[in-house]
Order: C-alpha cells, then structure tokens, then sequence
C-alpha cells in the first residue's frame, strides 16, 4: 500500500512539474480584441438590446438588427462592439444617420459624431446579415446547428458559449456587462415558431406567411444565454409553487417527443426545483419562467429557456458520468442545465477565464440533487466517482482578458473542492446550506469573480480558505498529504503543496475508531491520534481529493 500510495505521489508531482514547465500559449490580438475590457469597451453600460432577426433555414442565413441603447460612464466619441467577420455590417444607425465604422477581426469600431457625455444615455443600431458558423459538435463549439425533424421540417438552435454570441448577432461580446433587459424578436417561415428566452409578448403573422415571435427579458441576461430554437414545436406547461411563488413551466418539444417529454419532465423538472431552491435559494427567474425546448443538440443553459437534447432518458446520454449507479436515476441535463441558472445564469463570472464559477458549482449541485434525493452517503459516493472525469492537466482557472477557459476540471475537480470545504471546515449541513443560499443572495444577478466568491467563503467561515481555492483552481497538481513515523512511533504529517502557505485539516483515523480533523500546513507536525500506527492510518479519501505519501 505504501507504495502504491508513493507511486500515485510521484506521478502527481511529475503531471505538475510537466505543467509548470510548458510553455505560456501565445494570443493574438484578435484574441484581446475579443476577451480584453479596453476604454473602448468599458465607456458605455448597456441598458437595453432589441434583437430583430428573420432566420432563412434553407439558406442557413440570417438578416436583421440589434438595437443597443447605453449609458456613458466616461466622454467617448468611439466604441467597440463585435460581430463575427464573416458577417456583413449592413450600417449602424445613430440618431437616424449613419454612422461611420471600422473592422478589425471579429471587432467593430464606430465613431460618434459628437462625444457622447458621460451620463447620458443614448442608442445606435446595426443591421447585419450573412450566415453564420454552423456549429459541427454542439454545445463544445459554438454557431448554428441545423436540422429536420421526422417529417423534414427545419429544426434550427444556437448554441455559442465559449467563442461568443457575436458568432451570430451583433452585441458587446463579453460577460462583465449584463444588458438588464432584453426584446429578442425573431421572424421564422410559415409553419415554424420561434422560442427563445423570457416570455412571449405576441405573434405576429406577417405577408407571405412567415410569423414574427417577440419575447421579452425582464431580467439581465448575458449574450451567450440569449437563444433562438426554430421548430415545429407543441407545447404543455405546468405551474411550479415555489418559494417565490407562482413559477410557470412551459415545455416546447417536436410532435413525436410530446409523450416522452410529459414523462421524462414531470419526473425530473418539480424534484430539481425543490432541491435546488433549498439549496441556493429562490429560483432567480420568476419574472421571466422556465422552459425546457427540444434541441438538435445535447443541451445548454440558456438563460429561462434551457436547450434539452439528452433523448429523454436518465444519466448522460444513457449513462452514469460518476459510474457509481446514482446518475442512473435521473435526467443529468434537466438537472445540470438547470443548475446554470443559478451559477452561469444569476452569478455569471465576469472573465470566461473564471468560469469555474459557473462549472464547479454546478456540477456540484449535481450531487446536492443526489443528497436531497436519496442521502448525503449517496452523494458522497456520487462526488467520488466524479473524479473518473478529472484528467489533472491545466490549471482550473484560464488566462484573463483574452477569452480563454480553463480545464475542463473545473466541472468535476472543482466540485470535489466544493465538497472538500464543506467536510473540513463547515460539516454543520444547515450551516452549509444557509452559505450556500447566502452566496446566490449576495451576488444575486451580478457578474462576480474568483476574488469575491473566495473573499465570501473567507468571510463566511471565518478563516483564510485562499490558499485552498488557490492550489485547486491555479495548479494542476494535487496537495500530497507527507506522513512519517519518527523511531518513537509518533506520526508526523505535512502538505507538499504547489501553493506558497497550504493548510487544510484533514480527516485521519485509526482503523476502526472515529475520524478526527487534524490541522496540517506545510511543516511536519504531531498527528495526535491514539494507537495510530503505518499500518492502522486511514485518511478521508473518500472526501479529500489528495495524494497520500505514507513512508
């Protein structure tokens, strides 16, 4: 055992060194042009956006505009907004004249022709059109997925989180500014519909029989999440009494999902709503409803409108992601999907970089979803199978300002973080569930970053967790709990850890007994546990994502 233990200790060690040692990625300028808040960017506070699009699906083409109506938080004469390249700039319209304009990659430059004041508020609006990406492997890269239905109707959903909206429609593409309302009206040929997200202000029948859908956002809402989903939908809805009150459900799916939509729904949609209001508080969107909408794709949180692909059956695509058999017995899309719509959706990180915010926290709640349903033991088990997923590659957190993410260990690494803080330093579950709730109240519709979730928690708990959140979300590498017997017998303990200053305590026991919570830093010293010996010495795995080196 003890070698086996070292072995894992030294294969840790060796992936993070192997990370240390490679090489910084180089950006490019398309790359701060897209991710970086520049003057440019930063001189106006969005207000109000009307998306007015007309989808063409045999052409795979788009044509329309985007009103941005702002306030100005310094004097500027010239700002940035984004469209993809590949899409043309009809005009940009200000104060019913054109205004001139400049492209640089995926970045548009407009020049006013007087300074706007700052304070004041004002508008402009682009017309655009073209075609826009087509998304080959949806929601893991971004564009417009296209297809039919069994009847070979068009079937039509975006899906852009990570490479931007701007892949489909003209907005000021970046997560720190949230629009506080929005009217996204979309235009669709006779005999399809539009859903898209908040709730449906009418439907308007136009020449030619094609039909216009306007819905209206009351709440902020970030580019990504604004949705459209063209289809030959049903619809059936449902009323959840929640601790807000009345929350609508509308469920829109193709004619041949309608049965299994009604079965599947109902058995998952009301449990993950009491679990995670309990949870995390309040459902953040009341104004705005939940709605569920079939898509050609596996899923995406789209803000009260939730993109669902995941062919109407439990697990991930039919199968447990934590291979613990708990996963099996519910819908991971309804579940995780929905779970953004608290962290992604109200909390929203202001840098994709921390959009471990958004993962972590999510998939955690996976296994709150578990704990509600069938125990904390469940739970517990379900967390630990997660690292199946964990590859140990990259730090969690990406790089800033050049719209880069980071591992993808932030869905299943962080969530072991997640339950890690909870074990060691705050196993009062109702204490644990009241943070829970007072971090979404907190930052309730707010865009956030790391140093303000950390600084919540270190407020909250009472102690400096920084050092913790630094070692999992900056390193790649595992903390390795170091442990030694002097020649009297007496155990010592420390952390081998990248970050400067690691502490955590940690559960130890000898076999048999009961679990006791050691402080350890990165000095050795006493682990004082009667009768622990090499042989008897058993360390919380089951709750500790760590190393072991036992000598």
């Amino acid at each position: 055992m003890r070698f086996l233990l070292s072995v894992i200790f030294t294969s840790l060690l060796t992936t993070a060194q192997a990370q240390l040692l490679q090489p910084k990625a180089a950006y490019s300028r398309a790359d701060s042009l897209r991710g970086y808040q520049s003057a440019l960017r930063t001189c106006y506070d969005l207000n109000y956006y009307h998306l007015d699009v007309q989808v063409d699906p045999a052409r795979k083409a788009l044509r329309g505009s985007n009103e941005f109506r702002f306030t100005a938080t310094q004097d500027f004469s010239r700002l940035q907004f984004d469209l993809f390249a590949n899409l043309k700039v009809e005009k940009v319209e200000y104060q019913n004249k054109p205004l001139p304009f400049t492209r640089e990659a995926n970045a548009v430059f407009v020049t006013f022709p007087a300074v706007i004041q700052k304070g004041s508020q004002s508008a402009f609006t682009v017309f655009y059109s073209g075609q826009p990406t087509e998304a080959k492997q949806a929601p893991w890269d971004g564009g417009l997925v296209y297809a039919q239905d069994v009847k070979g109707k068009p079937w039509v959903a975006s899906a852009c989180q990570g490479v931007g909206a701007s892949i489909w429609w003209p907005c000021k593409d970046q997560q720190v500014d949230e629009v506080d309302s929005m009217l996204i009206s979309v235009t669709v040929p006779k005999g399809l519909k539009d859903i898209s997200n908040g709730r449906l202000r009418r439907t308007t029948a136009l020449k030619g029989g094609a039909t216009r859908f306007d819905w209206f956002v009351g709440n902020p809402i970030n580019n990504y999440d604004v949705a459209l989903n063209v289809g030959d939908f049903v619809h059936f809805g449902d009323e959840y009494q929640g601790e807000q009150g009345r929350l609508t459900l509308d469920y829109w799916v193709l004619p041949e999902n309608l049965a299994k939509a009604k079965t599947q729904f109902a058995a998952n949609v009301k449990p993950m709503l009491k679990s995670l209001e309990s949870w995390f508080g309040p459902y953040p969107f009341y104004k705005d409803g939940y709605k569920l909408i079939d898509a050609p794709h596996l899923g995406m949180e789209h803000q009260s409108a939730v993109a669902y692909g995941n062919k109407y059956q439990n697990g991930y695509l039919g199968r447990d992601r934590s291979g613990t058999g708990w996963g099996d017995k519910w819908d991971f899309i309804i579940i995780h999907e929905s779970g953004h719509e608290w962290f992604g959706n109200s909390l929203t990180s202001q840098d994709i970089a921390d959009m471990w915010i958004h993962e972590s926290f999510t998939t955690y709640s996976e296994a709150l979803f578990v704990e509600s349903q069938f125990g904390k033991e469940a739970a517990q088990q379900y967390i630990h199978g997660q690292r199946r997923n964990i590859q140990n590659d990259a730090p969690i957190i990406g790089t800033y300002g050049v719209n880069r993410e980071g591992s993808s260990d932030m869905y299943d690494k962080g969530s072991n973080l997640l339950n890690m803080i909870r074990t060691a330093y705050v196993p009062d579950d109702a204490k644990w569930r009241e943070l829970l709730r007072g971090l979404n109240k907190q930052f309730f519709h707010q865009t956030i970053t790391t140093e303000q979730v950390i600084g919540y928690f270190n407020q909250q708990i009472g102690q400096d967790l920084t050092p913790v959140f630094n070692q999992y979300l900056r390193y790649p590498g595992l903390p390795v709990l170091e442990v030694r017997w002097a020649a009297t017998g007496l155990a010592q303990a420390r952390w081998i850890a990248s970050e400067a200053g690691f502490s955590l305590p940690v559960r130890l026991r000898a076999k048999g007994g009961n679990y006791q919570l050691v402080p350890v830093s990165t000095k050795f010293q006493p682990l004082p546990i009667p009768n622990l010996t090499r042989e008897n010495m058993e360390v919380d795995t089951q709750n500790y994502y760590i190393g072991v080196l036992a000598e």
